[in-house]
């Protein structure tokens, strides 16, 4: 739904900027989060419709016939999902919303709200015949891929060029979802990290979406420091308040907006806290974590898909800035989106729009 702009952008670029009210709800992290100004994705354009192009970069979802790419978090998980039982989590908050998430072909992939249904797939273990009945399901699942791939074999041999290329690809998609499923087989067995939290109840109001987006923070929190995953993408979902992001201006509906998003800004600040106190290998969670923050719209009174409001925090980088482009020629988020990969030992020179890393962006 986007986010009140004047409360997020600072007025002064560099290091020393104001932070605004936004931020100061963040200010116990200022030197460990980079805010931007005067980015947007290329060509991303159709107010809502970027909602599900905000981790891909594709452009232009509005138009008929639109398909959509592979998203930041699942082109990582290709590389580094396999060192981890989940190679990533793909999660919403809200009673509505839609994933961030997509395959390399642009399928999307399904969003997992319920808190307390993360926090039991990742920490309670099932019985012994149900780890038996996982495995048997995802071996069954193997050797149905074995036989449409040798089946696709054989019908390689009648194809034209142009088509058996397309075969190929699509056997090279087969391929690695079968590496992945030998993966998951070999976690199925081994028993699941114990965690003194207690399961957390879920929140079921939409209207409270920043108090649902703390009980979600804190089982990723989990997540992360038991090296469950790696990956995490959320959606929250503001569609409760939709009518109000509509504010024309109209000073009490301001007022009611701005309380909504400072209580989002508030749990983005106490995930933060959350990752800082956790220690490995001598340094702090949120060291070695990257959290990005934004939203697919500068402005929602205005359906605008430029000026995006976005953070970066964590993640080794040198933080306590202000990066502030163009306003009228914005400057590629897609950029940030290959330093990250980087970041993680990803070797890419590019990804989505994308042709290189982040201006200003530097690691300590």
């Amino acid at each position: 739904m986007g986010i009140l702009p004047q409360f997020f952008f600072p007025e002064k670029a560099g290091l020393d900027y104001k932070l605004t009210p936004y931020l100061e709800r963040m200010a116990a992290f200022r030197d460990h989060f980079t805010v931007f100004s005067g980015v947007s994705l290329p060509g991303v354009t159709g107010g809502h419709s970027a909602e599900k192009c905000f981790l891909t970069g594709t452009p232009h979802p509005e138009r008929g016939g639109f398909r959509n790419w592979v998203s930041l978090d699942q082109y990582a998980a290709e590389q580094i999902g396999s060192r981890t039982r989940y190679p990533s989590l793909v999660l919403g908050v809200g009673n509505e919303g839609q994933t961030l998430s997509y395959t390399r072909s642009g399928a999307p992939i399904p969003i997992e709200r319920s808190a307390r249904k993360l926090f039991e797939k990742l920490f309670v273990q099932g019985k012994p015949d149900e780890v038996v009945n996982a495995v048997n399901a995802l071996r069954q699942g193997r050797s149905t891929l074995d036989f449409v791939g040798d089946q696709s074999k054989r019908l390689a041999k009648s194809l034209p060029p142009a088509d058996r290329q397309r075969l190929d690809q699509y056997l090279t998609s087969v391929r690695d979802l079968e590496q992945r499923l030998h993966s998951a087989e070999e976690w199925e067995q081994k028993p699941k990290p114990k965690v003194t939290a207690a399961p957390p109840e879920d929140i079921k109001d939409g209207r409270e979406f920043a108090r649902q987006s703390r009980t979600m923070f804190d089982v990723i929190q989990l997540a992360l420091a038991t090296d469950s995953s790696r990956l995490v993408s959320v959606f929250v979902d503001a569609t409760a308040i939709h009518n109000i992001t509509h504010h024309g201006n109209r000073p009490e509906v301001l007022a009611e907006l701005r309380a909504k998003e400072e209580g989002q800004f508030d749990a983005l600040a106490a995930f933060l806290k959350t990752l800082s106190s956790v220690k490995e290998e001598g340094d702090t969670l949120l060291d070695r974590t990257m959290v990005l923050y934004g939203t697919c719209m500068g402005s929602a009174n205005s359906h605008a898909n430029n000026n995006l409001p976005v953070l970066l925090a964590g993640g080794g980088f040198r933080h306590g800035q202000h990066l502030a482009f163009d306003t009228q020629n914005n400057y590629p988020l897609t950029n940030l989106y290959v330093s990250m990969l980087q970041r993680l030992g990803i070797e890419t020179r590019e990804f989505s729009t994308g042709r290189g890393t982040m201006r200003g962006m530097e690691v300590v």
